[in-house]
Protein backbone atom coordinates (compact mmCIF):
# COMPACT_ATOMS: atom_id res chain seq x y z
CA UNK A 1 0.00 0.00 0.00
CA UNK A 2 3.05 2.28 -0.14
CA UNK A 3 2.16 5.58 -1.80
CA UNK A 4 4.08 6.61 -4.90
CA UNK A 5 2.25 9.84 -5.71
CA UNK A 6 5.02 12.05 -4.39
CA UNK A 7 7.98 10.70 -6.31
CA UNK A 8 9.88 13.07 -8.54
CA UNK A 9 8.15 16.31 -7.54
CA UNK A 10 9.59 19.74 -6.82
CA UNK A 11 10.23 20.94 -3.28
CA UNK A 12 7.02 22.16 -1.63
CA UNK A 13 8.47 22.85 1.83
CA UNK A 14 12.15 23.43 2.59
CA UNK A 15 13.23 23.15 6.22
CA UNK A 16 16.76 24.44 6.60
CA UNK A 17 18.70 24.25 9.86
CA UNK A 18 15.79 25.17 12.13
CA UNK A 19 16.30 25.20 15.89
CA UNK A 20 14.06 26.07 18.82
CA UNK A 21 14.73 26.36 22.55
CA UNK A 22 12.42 26.89 25.52
CA UNK A 23 13.96 28.24 28.70
CA UNK A 24 17.38 26.93 27.81
CA UNK A 25 16.08 23.51 26.78
CA UNK A 26 16.83 22.69 23.15
CA UNK A 27 13.63 21.24 21.69
CA UNK A 28 14.77 21.16 18.05
CA UNK A 29 18.40 21.28 16.90
CA UNK A 30 19.38 22.28 13.35
CA UNK A 31 16.83 20.13 11.53
CA UNK A 32 16.79 20.21 7.74
CA UNK A 33 14.46 18.38 5.35
CA UNK A 34 12.73 18.81 2.00
CA UNK A 35 9.08 17.88 1.55
CA UNK A 36 8.41 17.13 -2.11
CA UNK A 37 5.36 18.25 -4.06
CA UNK A 38 2.59 15.66 -3.88
CA UNK A 39 4.18 13.31 -1.36
CA UNK A 40 3.29 12.01 2.09
CA UNK A 41 6.18 12.93 4.37
CA UNK A 42 6.20 11.41 7.86
CA UNK A 43 7.98 12.82 10.91
CA UNK A 44 8.54 10.16 13.56
CA UNK A 45 10.48 9.73 16.77
CA UNK A 46 10.13 8.82 20.45
CA UNK A 47 8.09 10.99 22.81
CA UNK A 48 9.79 14.34 23.40
CA UNK A 49 11.78 14.14 20.16
CA UNK A 50 10.62 17.59 18.98
CA UNK A 51 8.11 16.50 16.34
CA UNK A 52 5.20 18.75 17.36
CA UNK A 53 7.58 21.66 17.96
CA UNK A 54 8.74 21.29 14.37
CA UNK A 55 5.15 21.20 13.11
CA UNK A 56 4.34 24.27 15.21
CA UNK A 57 7.19 26.15 13.56
CA UNK A 58 5.97 25.21 10.08
CA UNK A 59 2.46 26.44 10.90
CA UNK A 60 3.66 29.64 12.59
CA UNK A 61 2.70 28.93 16.19
CA UNK A 62 6.41 29.06 17.03
CA UNK A 63 9.16 30.91 15.19
CA UNK A 64 12.56 29.23 14.80
CA UNK A 65 15.47 30.68 16.76
CA UNK A 66 17.74 29.68 13.90
CA UNK A 67 17.33 28.51 10.33
CA UNK A 68 14.55 29.08 7.83
CA UNK A 69 11.30 27.62 6.49
CA UNK A 70 10.34 28.08 2.85
CA UNK A 71 6.87 27.16 1.59
CA UNK A 72 6.80 27.30 -2.21
CA UNK A 73 8.45 30.70 -2.84
CA UNK A 74 7.61 32.23 0.53
CA UNK A 75 9.83 32.54 3.59
CA UNK A 76 7.38 31.65 6.37
CA UNK A 77 9.95 31.55 9.18
CA UNK A 78 8.51 34.55 11.03
CA UNK A 79 4.99 34.73 9.63
CA UNK A 80 1.82 34.56 11.73
CA UNK A 81 -0.31 31.39 11.62
CA UNK A 82 -3.15 33.20 9.83
CA UNK A 83 -0.80 34.46 7.11
CA UNK A 84 0.72 31.01 6.62
CA UNK A 85 -2.79 29.53 6.41
CA UNK A 86 -3.68 32.12 3.76
CA UNK A 87 -0.74 30.88 1.66
CA UNK A 88 -2.23 27.37 1.59
CA UNK A 89 -1.06 25.55 4.72
CA UNK A 90 -3.62 23.88 6.99
CA UNK A 91 -3.22 21.60 9.99
CA UNK A 92 -4.90 19.38 12.51
CA UNK A 93 -3.88 19.09 16.16
CA UNK A 94 -2.78 16.25 18.42
CA UNK A 95 -5.56 17.22 20.82
CA UNK A 96 -8.85 17.82 19.03
CA UNK A 97 -9.49 21.57 18.66
CA UNK A 98 -13.11 21.67 17.47
CA UNK A 99 -15.93 23.91 18.69
CA UNK A 100 -17.90 21.23 20.49
CA UNK A 101 -21.18 23.15 20.60
CA UNK A 102 -21.16 23.79 16.87
CA UNK A 103 -22.35 21.31 14.26
CA UNK A 104 -20.16 19.36 11.86
CA UNK A 105 -21.18 21.73 9.07
CA UNK A 106 -20.50 24.85 11.13
CA UNK A 107 -17.07 23.64 12.20
CA UNK A 108 -16.09 22.93 8.61
CA UNK A 109 -17.43 26.29 7.41
CA UNK A 110 -14.96 27.92 9.80
CA UNK A 111 -12.20 26.30 7.78
CA UNK A 112 -13.25 28.38 4.77
CA UNK A 113 -12.63 31.75 6.42
CA UNK A 114 -9.12 32.05 4.94
CA UNK A 115 -10.68 31.87 1.47
CA UNK A 116 -13.48 34.38 1.98
CA UNK A 117 -13.09 37.61 0.01
CA UNK A 118 -16.07 39.74 1.08
CA UNK A 119 -15.62 42.27 3.85
CA UNK A 120 -17.06 42.14 7.33
CA UNK A 121 -19.82 44.69 6.60
CA UNK A 122 -21.13 42.95 3.49
CA UNK A 123 -20.96 39.57 5.21
CA UNK A 124 -22.95 40.97 8.13
CA UNK A 125 -25.62 42.41 5.84
CA UNK A 126 -25.61 39.12 3.89
CA UNK A 127 -26.56 40.37 0.48
CA UNK A 128 -25.00 40.62 -2.96
CA UNK A 129 -21.46 39.22 -3.20
CA UNK A 130 -21.47 37.94 0.39
CA UNK A 131 -24.54 35.82 -0.20
CA UNK A 132 -23.18 34.34 -3.41
CA UNK A 133 -19.86 33.61 -1.74
CA UNK A 134 -21.59 31.94 1.20
CA UNK A 135 -23.46 29.63 -1.16
CA UNK A 136 -20.26 28.68 -3.01
CA UNK A 137 -18.39 27.94 0.22
CA UNK A 138 -21.30 25.93 1.56
CA UNK A 139 -21.34 23.78 -1.59
CA UNK A 140 -17.65 22.98 -1.22
CA UNK A 141 -18.04 22.08 2.45
CA UNK A 142 -20.96 19.78 1.59
CA UNK A 143 -18.68 17.99 -0.88
CA UNK A 144 -16.07 17.46 1.84
CA UNK A 145 -18.73 16.20 4.24
CA UNK A 146 -19.81 13.67 1.64
CA UNK A 147 -16.20 12.69 0.92
CA UNK A 148 -15.69 11.94 4.64
CA UNK A 149 -18.98 10.03 4.90
CA UNK A 150 -20.40 12.49 7.45
CA UNK A 151 -23.56 13.47 5.57
CA UNK A 152 -25.95 12.00 8.14
CA UNK A 153 -24.10 13.85 10.91
CA UNK A 154 -23.73 17.24 9.24
CA UNK A 155 -26.11 19.01 11.67
CA UNK A 156 -24.93 17.13 14.77
CA UNK A 157 -22.96 19.04 17.44
CA UNK A 158 -19.39 17.76 17.28
CA UNK A 159 -19.21 17.37 21.06
CA UNK A 160 -21.70 14.50 20.89
CA UNK A 161 -19.72 12.53 18.30
CA UNK A 162 -17.47 9.57 18.98
CA UNK A 163 -13.75 10.37 19.19
CA UNK A 164 -12.89 8.90 15.80
CA UNK A 165 -15.63 10.93 14.12
CA UNK A 166 -14.40 14.10 15.80
CA UNK A 167 -10.93 13.46 14.36
CA UNK A 168 -12.55 13.06 10.95
CA UNK A 169 -14.39 16.39 11.36
CA UNK A 170 -11.11 18.08 12.26
CA UNK A 171 -9.57 16.66 9.08
CA UNK A 172 -12.55 18.03 7.16
CA UNK A 173 -12.12 21.49 8.64
CA UNK A 174 -8.48 21.51 7.51
CA UNK A 175 -9.49 20.30 4.05
CA UNK A 176 -12.10 23.05 3.83
CA UNK A 177 -9.23 25.55 3.55
CA UNK A 178 -8.17 23.76 0.32
CA UNK A 179 -4.55 23.48 1.48
CA UNK A 180 -1.63 22.78 -0.82
CA UNK A 181 0.25 21.55 2.26
CA UNK A 182 -1.67 19.63 4.92
CA UNK A 183 -0.03 19.15 8.33
CA UNK A 184 -1.44 16.28 10.40
CA UNK A 185 -0.40 15.95 14.06
CA UNK A 186 -1.04 12.32 15.07
CA UNK A 187 -4.25 11.90 13.04
CA UNK A 188 -4.75 8.31 14.26
CA UNK A 189 -3.93 8.85 17.95
CA UNK A 190 -6.46 7.26 20.31
CA UNK A 191 -8.35 5.46 17.55
CA UNK A 192 -9.37 1.82 17.42
CA UNK A 193 -8.26 -0.32 14.49
CA UNK A 194 -11.37 0.30 12.38
CA UNK A 195 -11.14 4.07 12.88
CA UNK A 196 -7.44 3.99 11.95
CA UNK A 197 -8.18 2.13 8.74
CA UNK A 198 -10.82 4.71 7.82
CA UNK A 199 -8.45 7.60 8.51
CA UNK A 200 -5.66 5.99 6.49
CA UNK A 201 -8.02 5.67 3.54
CA UNK A 202 -9.03 9.33 3.75
CA UNK A 203 -5.42 10.51 4.03
CA UNK A 204 -4.42 8.44 1.00
CA UNK A 205 -7.40 9.68 -1.00
CA UNK A 206 -6.61 13.33 -0.18
CA UNK A 207 -3.03 12.77 -1.32
CA UNK A 208 -3.64 10.65 -4.40
CA UNK A 209 -6.96 11.97 -5.70
CA UNK A 210 -6.65 15.62 -4.67
CA UNK A 211 -2.88 15.87 -5.09
CA UNK A 212 -2.40 17.46 -1.66
CA UNK A 213 1.09 17.37 -0.18
CA UNK A 214 0.94 15.95 3.35
CA UNK A 215 3.39 16.12 6.26
CA UNK A 216 2.31 14.08 9.26
CA UNK A 217 3.39 13.04 12.72
CA UNK A 218 2.28 9.54 13.63
CA UNK A 219 3.24 6.97 16.28
CA UNK A 220 1.74 3.96 14.51
CA UNK A 221 4.78 2.64 12.66
CA UNK A 222 2.68 0.26 10.59
CA UNK A 223 0.72 3.20 9.20
CA UNK A 224 3.85 5.30 8.62
CA UNK A 225 5.67 2.56 6.76
CA UNK A 226 2.63 1.74 4.62
CA UNK A 227 1.61 5.18 3.39
CA UNK A 228 4.70 7.42 3.46
CA UNK A 229 6.97 8.30 0.55
CA UNK A 230 9.72 9.59 2.84
CA UNK A 231 10.28 9.53 6.59
CA UNK A 232 12.36 11.81 8.82
CA UNK A 233 13.28 10.55 12.28
CA UNK A 234 13.89 12.90 15.20
CA UNK A 235 15.46 11.97 18.51
CA UNK A 236 16.08 14.44 21.33
CA UNK A 237 15.45 17.33 18.94
CA UNK A 238 17.87 16.27 16.22
CA UNK A 239 17.25 14.49 12.92
CA UNK A 240 18.98 11.12 13.03
CA UNK A 241 17.70 9.60 9.80
CA UNK A 242 15.74 10.33 6.64
CA UNK A 243 14.82 8.25 3.61
CA UNK A 244 12.25 5.86 2.25
CA UNK A 245 10.34 3.74 4.77
CA UNK A 246 12.55 0.72 3.99
CA UNK A 247 15.75 2.74 4.43
CA UNK A 248 14.61 4.22 7.73
CA UNK A 249 13.31 0.90 9.04
CA UNK A 250 16.74 -0.68 8.61
CA UNK A 251 18.80 2.26 9.97
CA UNK A 252 20.68 1.21 13.15
CA UNK A 253 20.33 4.74 14.58
CA UNK A 254 16.54 4.49 14.31
CA UNK A 255 16.47 1.02 15.84
CA UNK A 256 18.57 2.23 18.76
CA UNK A 257 16.39 5.33 19.32
CA UNK A 258 13.22 3.25 19.47
CA UNK A 259 14.43 0.02 21.05
CA UNK A 260 17.57 1.04 22.92
CA UNK A 261 19.65 -1.55 21.10
CA UNK A 262 21.01 -2.32 17.64
CA UNK A 263 20.58 -6.09 18.06
CA UNK A 264 17.20 -5.93 16.29
CA UNK A 265 17.22 -5.88 12.52
CA UNK A 266 14.40 -3.43 11.92
CA UNK A 267 11.77 -1.24 13.50
CA UNK A 268 8.51 -3.11 13.87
Amino acid sequence: MTNTAGSGGSVKLKIQGVAKSFGGVRAVTEVSADVQEGEIFAIIGPNGAGKTTLLNMISGFYHPDEGSLMFENHDISNMRPADIAALGVARTFQNIALFRGMTVLENMMLGRHVLMKTGVLSAFLYWGPAQREEIAHRERVEEIIEFLNLTDLRKTPTGSLAYGLQKRVELGRALAAEPRLLLLDEPMAGMNQEEKEDMVRYVLDVNQEWGTTIALIEHDMGVVMDISDHVAVLDMGAKISQGTPDEVRADPKVIEAYLGTTDHKEVA
